[in-house]
């Protein structure tokens, strides 16, 4: 029957199931009786595909929006620890509200407070605030590497569990005219 969604033993390295294609639907539904379970089960396991694909695409998205903030992150530090290194003082202008701005005047400094998050703000050293957001930087790029090749592995097997529902679909129509015309013989 369905066992074939059982038995498939290649995974990707996250060990999403490969989908497998039906080349002969007679070799895998034996009795026509067969044929709603069977179709059922091929049919959730392409819902499951399509649910992980938005799932990775939502990550991706995420992903992508982080990459920004942290290499603007990152290139603000080391432009700090470059003018501590200088002994020199940033004039800026910074927000105050959505249309109120003010000067400030910032100081060397050898220390920099950085968000991590859910409200919290740690101050680091300048050479740890670059190590942790270099090491950060990095993990983010390496899990959007990985999402985006979930992702396509998903595109692909959603492809095949379609193809396979369609031939499933087909092949049941034939069927149940055979039938009609035995019948009517």
């Amino acid at each position: 029957m369905a066992d074939i969604l059982d038995k498939v033993t290649d995974k990707n390295p996250r060990g999403i199931p490969q989908a497998p294609f039906v080349s002969k639907v007679e070799d895998l539904i034996k009795v026509p009786t067969d044929f709603e379970p069977v179709m059922q089960k091929f049919q959730e396991r392409l819902q499951q595909y399509k649910f992980m694909e938005q799932s990775k695409q939502s990550a991706i998205a995420s992903y992508k929006a982080k990459i920004p903030d942290i290499e603007k992150s990152l290139s603000m530090v080391e432009y700090l620890r470059e003018k501590q290194q200088e002994s020199e003082s940033i004039h800026t202008n910074y927000e105050l509200n959505d249309t109120l701005y003010s000067q400030a005047i910032i100081e060397p400094t050898d220390k920099v407070c950085l968000w991590l998050g859910a409200d919290v703000m740690m101050e680091y050293p300048l050479a740890e605030a670059i190590d942790l957001l270099s090491k950060k930087l990095k993990t983010v790029k390496e899990n959007l590497n990985i999402a985006e090749e979930d992702s396509m592995f998903l595109r692909e097997n959603i492809t095949t569990m379609e193809v396979n529902t369609a031939r499933l679909y087909n092949w049941n129509v034939k069927q149940k005219k055979l039938l009609k015309d035995q019948a009517a013989k």
